[in-house]
């Protein structure tokens, strides 16, 4: 099948599965035509039973990708009970969420540095009465200390930590910042039985400066990889991984040609 008839039929399904799966047509049909109010609203997927505070469409087509799609299963791994789960670019508590009512015993930590997206995610936790989630107001990258995050897009899902050098003429914020060994020590965590990520981009600074021996109390890894933010793709992430021990596959993503799913599984 094309590129093009692929897209189509992807959208074609997403616009039934949003009317068909979330609660109210009409709030959604507002939501992705701008007619909604704006603000914060409440959505609600009715298979699931979960409820979210979202912004805009962005936050809602968020939700549908991970309780709908089920991407991070399908291009990732089914989460078993008695998991301990890191989630990268934790945005508004969507994976998180699934994540900790997935089974019994799955104990999540959340990091999402955009201090609106992390209010609303805390606030998400709350309304589902999730209480085994840990939740982190930081970035990942190369190192600990501070980054700024480029805010120039305007919309939360697409901000990225860039050097302050490359944000003279954009909107940015700072932000705290850990390496991945560093947030393993900051939670107490000794292993993860999977590491999601979703932070444009930012997905090759944590993993190469991470060491070997950080990487071998990681077991798996599902990720968005995004080809167009640096000097690096996905088969970078491909070769440093299968250097590093893991078995590594990747799957295009239905609309867009430079972004992209990845999982490896380093079975101990």
């Amino acid at each position: 099948m094309s590129r093009w008839r692929t897209k189509y039929s992807y959208y074609l399904q997403s616009i039934w599965r949003l009317l068909h799966d979330f609660d109210s047509k009409v709030l959604i049909i507002r939501i992705f035509t701008g007619s909604a109010d704006a603000g914060v609203t409440t959505v609600r997927v009715r298979h699931a039973d979960v409820r979210f505070r979202v912004r805009n469409a962005m936050d809602v087509w968020s939700v549908k990708e991970t309780f709908l799609d089920r991407f991070y299963e399908r291009y990732g791994f089914v989460i078993r009970p008695g998991w301990t789960v890191f989630d990268i670019g934790g945005g508004i508590g969507e994976f998180g969420l699934f994540a900790a009512r997935a089974e019994p015993g799955t104990q999540v930590y959340a990091f999402e540095p955009f201090p609106e997206s992390f209010a609303l995610m805390w606030e998400n936790m709350r309304l589902n009465d999730v209480t085994n989630a840990q939740l982190h107001e930081m970035a990942l990258g190369a190192e600990s200390g501070t980054s700024t995050l480029d805010l120039s897009s305007g919309d939360p899902v697409r901000f990225q930590t860039q050097a302050a050098a490359d944000l003279a003429t954009t909107q940015h914020l700072e932000v705290t910042l850990v390496s991945l060994g560093d947030a393993l020590n900051l939670t107490g965590v000794d292993e993860v039985d999977l590491l999601k990520l979703d932070c444009e981009g930012a997905e090759y600074d944590i993993l190469f400066n991470s060491d070997r021996s950080v990487l071998e109390r990681i077991h798996r890894i599902v990720m968005e990889f995004h080809d167009d933010v640096t000097d690096y793709s996905h088969t970078d992430l491909v070769r440093f991984l299968n250097d590093a021990g893991y078995e590594v596959e990747t799957f295009p993503n239905p609309v867009h040609a430079s972004i992209g799913y990845l999982r490896a599984i380093h079975e101990q």
